[in-house]
């Protein structure tokens, strides 16, 4: 069965966790203590309706303040997909969340209230999204029951921000009139709404076709760790584990190991299931190679007549998340898929306002939750394709050398310096 996953956004209190509790219950994939629980957590509360938010917002700080910190991961299936979602916050303070939850994901639903329509978090989350390269957008306009169902709100909602879509780089962006609470055209057609003819949300997202999104042509294998078995069954195995970033591999294939450069073929594919004859994104593997080369944990495979480049000056998009501003001349550690260095900051070329997605040239620093493009200059070389080729080798991570913490997540646009 095929997998999709999805993330929600949007601002606070558009309903997101109440969605999927929505989507969970009329999928039966709640047990009924579980539903009982929350009912009754939801009378105790003084509800007069159950808290469908409750089945997803797991921390308890999250239960406690009525809202969602954390990324929280649900799973369930219909008989023609398996789904895994991600409710992600949406407090600007947790965009970084939002970020986490968004880089994996197929698609991504933008929740809005209908009452309030477009709000600044609403846009952040689209240009994020479409930063992030995920190719499905839907905008669910929520709690269209507090709107009397109204079909122009709607559309006017649908226009304001269609018009700011345009903008960015989004495939396919389709649009749902929901109320979360009540049901309405989550699951089952709303007689509500009997102006709306598309798809109920649950029925786009089993047919929507994510097929063609993942790149199978740039063979791409980080090595994350060497398997040397010390068994004596098993003396003389070595392979090489990892996930396949992108593009195909087979036993015989002739791939060429970087930063070496020495070329050999793929002797044999191993799975935990046993051997298998081809790999693909996203599977994990392990790859033993003809010849015995020195190979080690951040190097890469990739085909001889098909390479990343490799540089140590990459120009990116920077989400940043830390409360202490990113300005030119700072160092950090990076982590490049299964590679790290450190780099230093070289360049802010301009910040990106999220409103009006105008460029702000050259500015002094970027505070926490803005986007803009940095260079950097790497202490040694990475293997990089640019964001939108290649999701996983061309992104990355910034890390606080001092702290520890993931203080930014790059897009890579190019390399060499900006011009």
């Amino acid at each position: 069965m095929e997998l999709l996953r999805f993330a929600t956004a949007g601002s606070v209190d558009d309903g997101k966790s109440t969605l999927i509790g929505r989507l969970l219950l009329e999928t039966k994939q709640i047990f009924e203590d579980q539903l009982e629980a929350v009912e009754r957590t939801s009378r105790e509360r003084g509800f007069d309706y159950t808290n469908l938010a409750l089945l997803t917002d797991g921390l308890r700080a999250e239960r406690e303040q009525g809202i969602t910190i954390d990324v929280a991961y649900r799973y369930f299936a219909t008989p023609r997909r398996k789904f895994i979602i991600a409710d992600t916050p949406g407090h600007t303070q947790y965009t970084r969340n939002m970020v986490t939850g968004a880089s994996t994901a197929d698609l991504a639903l933008v929740l809005i209230d209908a009452r309030k329509g477009v709000l600044e978090q609403s846009r952040r989350h689209a240009v994020i999204a479409s930063l992030l390269q995920v190719k499905h957008l839907v905008l669910c306009v929520n709690k269209m029951d507090l709107v009397d169902h109204d079909e122009a709100r709607f559309e006017e909602i649908c226009a304001e921000f269609g018009d700011f879509a345009a903008k960015l780089e989004i495939d396919d962006l389709t649009f749902v009139p929901i109320s979360a609470l009540e049901g309405d055209n989550v699951v089952h057609h709303s007689p509500n709404m009997p102006w709306y003819e598309g798809p109920t949300l649950l029925h786009h997202l089993e047919h929507v076709y994510i097929g063609s999104d993942r790149n199978l042509i740039d063979a791409r294998f980080p090595v994350q760790y060497v398997i040397r078995p010390m068994s004596h069954d098993h003396h003389d195995y070595r392979g090489y584990a990892g996930q396949v970033a992108s593009g195909m591999f087979r036993p015989g294939d002739e791939v060429v190991v970087l930063p070496s450069g020495f070329t050999t073929t793929v002797a044999g594919i191993d799975t935990a299931d046993g051997p298998v004859t081809e790999a693909f994104p996203p599977m994990s593997v392990t790859v033993r190679l003809a010849d015995n080369l020195d190979v080690s944990r951040g190097d890469m495979l990739c085909r001889p007549n098909n390479m990343p480049d490799a540089t140590q000056d990459v120009d990116a998009m920077v989400c940043w998340f830390s409360e202490r501003p990113l300005q030119a001349g700072v160092t950090l550690s990076v982590k490049h898929t299964t590679r790290w260095t450190r780099a230093r900051v070289q360049a802010l070329p301009y910040r990106l306002d999220v409103n009006t997605l105008r460029r702000e040239e050259g500015p002094a620093a970027l505070a926490m939750n803005d986007i803009g493009r940095v260079s950097l200059r790497t202490a040694n070389p990475l293997f990089v394709d640019e964001y939108r080729r290649n999701r996983t080798t061309g992104s990355f991570i910034l890390v606080d050398e001092g702290t520890h913490e993931t203080v930014g997540a790059g897009m890579i646009l190019g390399t060499g310096t900006p011009s």
